[in-house]
């Protein structure tokens, strides 16, 4: 039609490579992401608005820093309005939008109508190597990151391409923590890229180690060790030897044969089940599926079932950290499932078994299915009653006081305060002797009491949670969030206290 406005906006690839946006999508600064498009493509406020959704006065707003984008909501809008790039996604902190088959398959024609389920990360598959879970093809339209695409296959690293494909991940995963405080320790660039080399097979041991002649008595120890930092929430204590004994326990491994190697794998799926949580927990959801990717498959190797089982425990909770709710939950209870029905039940696979339906019911309240949520639910107490006490099994901390600290989580999700609140003062604090466990229970009381606008009762919440667990306050983007809404919303009354705790957790 003859003078009609275009309003498309075009971005072409080397916007998103640029050092400024790169810095500005680390930040989450999506007022200097809109004046760094203002001025490299020319494009106005009006346009902006129109390819991300919202309003231009919004655009303005954001623009001038009167407005902060916070909502993972509107992120998400934002970059599919920008068609922003997986690489540029996975910095800003959103999961990728491609699905890749890996590059080893055949011609997709030939594979016929289920070509599609294919495209799925091989952990999205039944973890026993049978056909797709019930219940994940009708959700094939969620985005799913592939740990196997082109961009994460480097298991060869030869001198002269190695820094090159190091810089293309850093591009694909963003600085790990960038702008995050954990405990006194801000984690740099090199401490991020260590993570990555450890986690894609690019790096080798310390020249002191020995992988022929290394006890694996002391491999054990070292996991241990992690496992109990983790669950005492000492993350500093993690983030620099952790990828050093990752790359330890495949070095390891790949030296080993038989019954031996089957242990290192089997321990190799409990460091990346830890590297997969410390990256949850600190917001780094790229980096997080490819650890728990990698903890399926070393748990495959190990022969060892029930370790598969808690393998596919850490895969669902990345799931619901990239927003495949449903994914989640039939994940979950399939692999639960297939544990009840094929495995001896001991205290370790009832305690996983249980611990997948938890995730299971998380996950569902998240997408608002009360129904699957309280049927999980319902099952992992009658696995709590079975196993008759709290223990810590195969880590999962399981039991019947596990089954009501996730009673007042998900109440809590699905927006019902006061029942949350109603559990949480059944919870006997004695028979939570996992730190991690019960800094999470009091965070979940300061959301229901946020909800429930009892601000100075969330304020008690949350300094009673900084002093359990300094770091689970400080270092998790979530708890930040609820700060900063916190900070918001307080009376005059206790505002002076609330800045106190903002500032000490570095929420604005």
């Amino acid at each position: 039609m003859a003078g009609r406005v275009d309003w498309s906006l075009t971005i072409t690839g080397d916007f998103w490579r640029r050092h400024d946006v790169r810095e500005a999508l680390i930040r989450r600064d999506v007022g200097r992401l809109f004046r760094l498009l203002r001025q490299w493509t020319g494009a106005s406020q009006t346009r902006i608005a129109i390819a991300v959704g919202i309003t231009q006065p919004q655009v303005s707003s954001i623009m001038t820093g009167r407005r902060q984008v916070t909502e993972l909501e509107l992120m998400e809008r934002i970059a599919d309005g920008l068609g922003m790039p997986d690489h540029a996604r996975m910095t800003l902190g959103l999961a990728p939008t491609r699905r890749s088959v890996d590059a080893r398959s055949t011609d997709m024609s030939s594979m016929g109508p289920m070509a599609t389920v294919s495209a799925l990360p091989p952990s999205v598959m039944d973890p026993w190597g049978g056909s797709p879970l019930r219940g994940t093809t009708s959700d094939l339209n969620d985005p799913l990151v592939d740990p196997l695409s082109d961009s994460f296959l480097l298991t060869e690293c030869d001198e002269e391409s190695d820094s090159m494909r190091r810089r293309a991940l850093l591009g694909l995963t963003g600085a790990l923590l960038a702008g995050t405080t954990v405990g006194s320790a801000t984690p740099s660039r090199p401490t991020s890229a260590s993570f990555l080399s450890a986690l894609t097979g690019c790096s080798e041991p310390d020249p002191s180690f020995d992988p022929e002649t290394v006890s694996l008595v002391d491999l054990s120890r070292a996991v241990t060790a992690v496992k109990k930092r983790y669950q005492a929430c000492r993350y500093s204590e993690l983030i620099d030897p952790l990828p050093e004994l990752l790359v330890r326990l495949r070095a390891t491994a790949d030296h080993l044969a038989g019954d031996q190697k089957e242990l290192v794998e089997a321990l190799s799926a409990d460091a990346h089940h830890v590297a997969a949580s410390l990256l949850l927990k600190l917001g780094d959801n790229g980096l997080a599926w490819l650890a728990a990717d990698q903890s399926v498959r070393a748990a495959r190797r190990s022969q060892d079932p029930v370790m598969l089982a808690s393998s596919v425990r850490i895969l669902t909770h990345a799931m619901v950290n990239g927003r495949h709710h449903r994914q989640a939950v039939a994940t979950a209870r399939a692999a639960a499932e297939a544990l009840d029905s094929t495995v001896p039940t001991t205290p370790e696979s009832l305690s996983v078994y249980g611990a997948l339906l938890l995730r299971g019911g998380s996950a569902a309240a998240r997408c608002g299915d009360r129904s699957s949520a309280f049927e999980l639910l319902e099952e992992a107490e009658q696995a709590g009653r079975r196993l008759g006490g709290d223990h810590n099994y195969r880590w999962t901390a399981f039991g019947p006081t596990n089954v009501l600290l996730h009673r007042v989580n998900i109440a809590v999700t699905l927006g019902d305060a006061g029942q949350a609140i109603e559990y949480a003062r059944r919870v006997d604090l004695d028979r939570v002797p996992i730190v991690e466990r019960k800094a999470a229970l009091f965070i979940d009381v300061a959301r229901a009491f946020l909800q429930w606008g009892k601000y100075d009762r969330a304020l008690h919440a949350l300094r009673i949670a900084e002093e359990l667990a300094p770091e689970e306050v400080s270092s998790r983007p979530a708890v930040r969030g609820l700060v900063t809404d916190l900070l918001r919303r307080a009376p005059n009354s206790i505002l002076t206290h609330v800045r106190g705790l903002a500032h000490r957790v570095g929420a604005t």
